[in-house]
């Protein structure tokens, strides 16, 4: 399916000369998520930039969690979290790694800073710091505590970590320069108080340290090569550096910086995920219609499938805007040959075989792809009554129909010719059944003297099983649902992006296991509830794109 030769791109360039110049003698990457929410299709970008370029390097990619905000984070993302990367087809180097791992270093890192005169404890509230901080256009002022002595700083830091001070009446920061350009060097934050029950330290801390300050020391103890991000913290890259530039760390990983995915008609951002679920719009974080990786599994989407849409969108400093065909492509391409392929109805009407005779009338074995012999056959039986699509029959066919009409023949696929012979309608004048007579001298040949061009798909209702399909379609309307300052993102929200109906499916899939993939001919690819799905008493299908870009949202 896909090319798995690796795209050069400018990171590859990097690696390249630092491993040709004797700078690395190996590559050491990290993918370092948050837990405070399950991860998404940016993620999976990122997960396949950092693992994949180990991987193809020889090299080694660690898992570490940046758990420094404790009032978000839980057991439950984590866990999510490695199931995710596993899933996607990953392994990280060694033990899953913690930031909070590092609490006790980072603490005494910054007590360094504090006896080099390079940080200072500060009284300035929220307010304050915002009123000293300046602006894009104009300076910052010196904090009135920025002169405090190492002696008193060490003092009253050691009180901040013994619980002594108010949540927000002190922060550590370092000192840099307030008239810096760049805002992030402006005498930051790196520890405040906050007392807040930690996923992995409990209470032993009531002072935590901030995310630049963490990360780079971070990546340095763990002798990180290239440490991966996107755009956002291009300025923060000199606040990375100068952290490790005045600390005696084990190394110095070069920050390099690339553009986050921006995917249409969905969205990327934890915090309105989060609202979606928090407000019942979807049914989870696994909800199929969501960008989660959750999701995505949920839905059909194939480890392979996302791996390669990751590869064909590539990887640069320009802005990465994709439409969703391009993930919905690579998926699709990827079931296209991996797939066995069965007949269901989605939206049926019942056909009576008029002429139909037990002994005579014969079931034919079929495939389940046609390239693919490997995968076997199946007997695809007949009755006395069947069920087709409700929208292969027309009364009044627009021109190159090619489907069933009053009068008309089309055949029955691995199966005979039929001709309608009538339609029966209900009170209101609504087509509820039709009648059909076979030609019996077409099983597994054209009949004679005449060319029948169509062929539609059915199950026999004497054979067939019962199941909820889900129907599937984007999750918002707009392209950029979060695009619009003047407009809330669930003003966009299509209210139509999924339909639960009943549909009837070959009873070749009656035992199928959760998460078995088929292509529903005609149809589109659907895969069996990781959850709901229960084989052989409740059959539930989830559509996981259809067979080509057939999405009423334009993108």
């Amino acid at each position: 399916m896909s090319d798995t030769t690796p795209v050069q791109h400018f990171i590859r360039t990097i690696i390249d000369g630092d491993l040709a110049s004797g700078k690395h003698i190996s590559v050491a990457t990290r993918f370092p998520p948050e837990p405070n929410g399950y991860l998404h299709v940016g993620h999976a970008k990122s997960i396949c930039l950092n693992f994949g370029l180990a991987q193809d390097y020889g090299g080694t990619c660690n898992l570490r969690f940046d758990d420094t905000n404790p009032e978000k984070e839980s057991e439950e993302y984590a866990l999510a979290i490695q199931e995710d990367v596993r899933w996607l087809g990953f392994a990280w180097h060694g033990q899953v790694r913690w930031a909070s791992d590092y609490f006790q270093q980072l603490y005494e890192y910054a007590e360094e800073l504090i006896r080099q005169g390079k940080a200072f404890v500060c009284d300035l509230n929220a307010e304050g710091m915002r009123e000293y901080r300046g602006t894009l256009k104009e300076p910052g002022r010196n904090s009135p505590y920025r002169d405090r002595s190492v002696e008193e700083n060490l003092d009253l830091f050691r009180r901040m970590k013994a619980g002594e001070f108010a949540d927000g009446s002190k922060t550590l920061r370092a000192k840099i320069d307030m008239a810096s350009p760049n805002i992030n060097m402006r005498d930051p934050v790196i520890y405040r108080i906050k007392r807040a029950h930690h996923i992995r330290t409990g209470d032993q801390w009531c002072i935590y340290p901030m995310y630049d300050y963490t990360h780079c020391i971070s990546d340095a103890l763990e002798c990180i090569t290239h440490s991966l991000c996107t755009l956002e913290f291009e300025d923060h890259r000199p606040l990375y550096d100068w952290v490790l530039d005045q600390l005696p760390v084990p190394s110095h990983p070069q920050q390099i910086e690339f553009s986050r995915l921006e995917l249409h008609n969905t969205i990327t951002s934890k915090r309105k995920l989060l609202q979606l679920v928090n407000q019942g719009l979807v049914s989870g974080w696994d909800d199929p219609r969501m960008p989660t990786i959750h999701g995505m599994r949920r839905r059909g989407y194939t480890p392979e499938g996302i791996r390669e849409f990751a590869r064909r969108i590539g990887i640069s400093k320009s802005v990465n805007i994709v439409e969703m065909a391009v993930l919905e492509g690579a998926i699709r391409e990827d079931l296209e040959a991996k797939v066995p392929r069965v007949m269901a109805v989605v939206d049926p009407i019942k056909v009576v075989l008029t002429n139909y005779q037990e002994g005579v009338t014969a079931s034919r074995s079929a495939g389940f792809h046609p390239n693919h012999p490997e995968f076997g056959e199946r007997e695809v039986r007949i009755g006395p009554e069947i069920w087709i699509e409700r929208e292969d029959f027309s009364e009044a066919p627009p021109a190159g129909w090619q489907r069933l009409t009053l009068g008309g023949e089309v055949r029955l696929r691995y199966s005979y010719v039929i001709k309608c012979d009538e339609a029966v309608k209900d009170a209101a004048g609504n087509v509820v059944e039709l009648r059909c007579s076979i030609d019996h001298d077409t099983l597994g040949k054209n009949p004679v003297g005449r060319k029948v061009k169509g062929v539609i798909h059915w199950v026999s209702a004497r054979h067939a099983q019962v199941a909820e399909i889900r129907l599937y379609d984007r999750l918002f309307t707009d392209p950029e649902p979060d695009g619009h300052k003047d407009h809330d993102f669930l003003e966009f929200l299509n209210r139509e992006s999924l339909s639960v109906v009943q549909g009837w499916v070959e009873p070749a899939v009656n035992d199928a296991a959760p998460e078995t993939r088929y292509q529903f001919e005609r149809i589109g690819y659907f895969c069996a509830d990781r959850f709901d799905h229960l084989p052989g008493e409740r059959l539930v299908f989830n559509r996981t794109v259809t067979l080509k870009d057939s999405s009423g949202i334009k993108a």
